[in-house]
């Protein structure tokens, strides 16, 4: 499967009609519907055809669509151009009908970055989602709305990500880096 279509390093990643429309105006090549339904998919994908680009459906959020092969095969009907999901076996499945597979992975810890990575050994994605995209805005936005000190944890291995999460308001940085544990910031 070939992804030579990804010419825009922008997503549209749509969760309201409003977005729907604007996300169609824009510039993008791909929109990812987050939400979705079996009344509905048909007439958004060609709208979104219609305006020159690639429709997305995340499955595990699709309303009236089965999380299975039928499911898929409905979706590849439709004439979806491809799925996203956090599970392996929708990811394996969907390569039965031609669609492209965006697999999404929350990477929370060094745990979740190496079972992710083994997921990925075994369905064989022909694009991966990795999650959150940024966190030290959120950090920001949260020691601006709160007293309360941040502790910011979860795959941080380099002392410049220490001092980026510790500039955007975090108190403390929680690491399972020991190379870390005796570096003065």
């Amino acid at each position: 499967m070939t992804v030579d279509f990804m010419k825009r390093p922008i997503a549209a990643a749509i969760r309201t009609e409003k977005d729907f429309s604007t996300a169609l105006r824009s510039n993008v090549d791909m929109v990812f519907l987050l939400h979705s339904n079996i009344m509905t998919v048909n007439q958004c994908v060609k709208e979104i055809h219609s305006a020159g680009k690639k429709a997305f459906i995340h499955v595990d959020f699709a309303e009236g669509i089965g999380k299975d092969r039928s499911g898929l095969e409905f979706l590849a009907r439709q004439g979806v151009d491809g799925v996203l999901t956090t599970r392996t076996n929708i990811v394996k499945a969907a390569k039965e009908f031609d669609l492209i597979t965006v697999q999404r992975f929350f990477l929370v810890d060094s745990h979740s970055v190496g079972t992710s990575v083994e997921s990925i050994k075994i369905s064989r994605p022909d694009i991966i989602e990795l999650m959150p995209g940024i966190v030290t805005k959120k950090i920001r936005e949260f020691s601006g709305k709160t007293d309360m000190p941040i502790i910011a944890g979860g795959i941080i291995e380099t002392i410049e990500e220490v001092r980026a999460a510790l500039d955007a308001g975090a108190a403390v940085v929680s690491t399972g880096e020991a190379s870390l544990w005796n570096v003065e910031v």
